[in-house]
């Protein structure tokens, strides 16, 4: 796992401070959900995306680091993963997973292991 996954791209667009939840997000193949929430914790930073009926109503983890760009003007946030690679990622569950150092390390090695574009 790269050291900086947990973090936000420089590139992204993120302004520190601002409140993502809402704000709807795209993979490179289609629209996923709203988040749900968000951390800017340094070296955990992540999104929780509600995907609503797409997947049946499962919450999804995205560390920072699959952010590609954050437009503000539409309240859109787009990651460069596809909607099978968020389908099959590992199940969040935030009364249990928040927090939780092994999901974390669960989650970032999905994302950044064999599955990464």
């Amino acid at each position: 796992m790269t050291e900086n996954f947990w973090g936000y791209r420089e590139t992204a667009g993120r302004l520190g401070g601002s409140d993502l939840t809402g704000y709807k997000v795209e993979a490179s193949d289609g629209s996923i959900g709203k988040v749900d929430k968000h951390s800017d914790e340094v070296g955990s930073s992540y999104i929780v995306v509600d995907t609503g009926p797409w997947i049946f109503g499962k919450e999804v983890l995205l560390p920072a680091g699959t952010i590609s760009r954050i437009d503000p003007n539409d309240e859109k946030i787009y990651v460069d993963r596809t909607k099978e690679q968020i389908k099959n990622a590992p199940e969040f569950d935030k009364d249990k997973h928040l927090g939780d150092a092994d999901y974390q390390r669960q989650v970032g090695g999905y994302y950044d292991g064999p599955h990464r574009l």
